[in-house]
């Protein structure tokens, strides 16, 4: 055969079976995902903090001198009425600071009689005004030092004597009898109904806190339980470092099942929102952080887009969404492993 036409023939068949094998490639194939149609909710914007029972108001019992103390009438649990007696002190110098104040109290009387005689002789001129002057000063010295001696009989009884000013319980007792006062305070009394949460916060929700609000409230002391409180104070000043604000949560008391340092799980509710929600499977973590995504469906370009959103609730199987991904858009919520942004896909059913 002629070299020429053999070379033609061998270009022709090489020509051919490439062509073949061109033929044969597959064409590659888009990821094929399912999609889900995301609407906007109303959610109720509902946070939960933990905080400690508190007692609303708490009084240390302490003398205001250092004396024996003779008696301490009640103990740590016992429960007490506002005025009741529950120490008393040595009380031995009150007799002697009795009869002092008689002393002195005669001195005044004496001094005054003959300061009443000297004043009618000054106003007729039988004496003189030195001598006016004289028993005037005395007179004032001595009922300026009588005034002295019932003062500190008074505080003297008072200590003698410790009243509660509340009704409250008894929490802490730091002296027997026998012991010197020595300036911690002998008993604390705190009221415990109602009693109190301190609750921190956050700065985004400080125009949603009114004063009156209910608040739902768990206690671990009683699983299952629940409680209710009311804000009864909100503080104006937001922490620079925390972007918190601390409000008071009260809670009545009136059995005394609620005791000063259980801990507490307050929840408040801020109001309504309408945001997105989207399935749970729609949401994807990027690798080595704590953001979230989603792949958003784009049906007239026929691909996806990588979108950061960031989180609200999780409400049953949903997340509601408060950025990031628009109502009436479709998310991806199968087939994000093979994805990747602007990647063309197939949806399927």
């Amino acid at each position: 055969m002629n070299k020429n036409l053999l070379a033609l023939v061998m270009g022709l068949t090489l020509l051919a079976s490439c062509s073949e094998k061109k033929a044969e490639t597959p064409i590659a194939k888009k990821t094929e995902v399912k999609v889900a149609t995301v609407e906007a909710k109303s959610i109720p914007q509902i946070e939960t903090y933990t905080a400690t029972v508190e007692s609303d108001v708490k009084n240390n019992i302490a003398p205001n001198a250092p004396l024996r103390i003779e008696a301490v009438l009640v103990d740590v649990g016992d429960r007490v009425a506002k005025g009741q007696c529950v120490a008393r002190l040595d009380g031995s110098g009150l007799e002697q600071l009795k009869m002092q104040i008689a002393n002195q109290e005669a001195v005044v009387n004496n001094t005054r009689t003959d300061f009443n005689r000297i004043s009618q002789l000054y106003a007729i001129g039988g004496v003189s005004k030195a001598e006016f002057d004289n028993y005037s000063v005395t007179l004032e010295s001595q009922q300026t030092q009588l005034n002295v001696l019932r003062t500190q009989f008074k505080q003297m009884a008072q200590n003698a004597q410790l009243y509660s000013p509340i009704s409250g319980i008894v929490t802490a007792r730091n002296y027997d009898a026998g012991d010197m006062y020595g300036g911690q305070p002998i008993l604390t009394i705190e009221q415990t109904n109602p009693v109190k949460l301190v609750v921190n916060i956050s700065e985004k929700h400080f125009k949603d806190v009114k004063k009156g609000q209910e608040v739902a409230i768990e206690l671990d002391a009683y699983p299952g339980e629940n409680f209710t409180g009311k804000v009864t104070a909100i503080n104006p000043l937001v922490n620079k470092t925390t972007h918190t604000f601390p409000i008071e949560v009260m809670i009545g008391n009136a059995d005394g099942r609620v005791c000063p340092g259980m801990f507490a799980r307050a929840t408040v509710n801020f109001g309504e929102l309408t945001h997105v929600v989207v399935p749970d499977e729609a949401l994807v973590k990027q690798m080595g952080a704590g953001d979230r995504y989603v792949y958003v469906y784009h049906a007239d370009k026929g691909h996806v887009t990588y979108n950061r959103v960031e989180l609200g609730r999780h409400i049953n199987k949903e997340y509601e969404i408060i950025s990031g991904v628009e109502p009436g858009e479709q998310v991806v919520i199968a087939g994000q492993a093979r994805l990747a942004d602007k990647r063309e896909v197939t949806v399927v059913e």
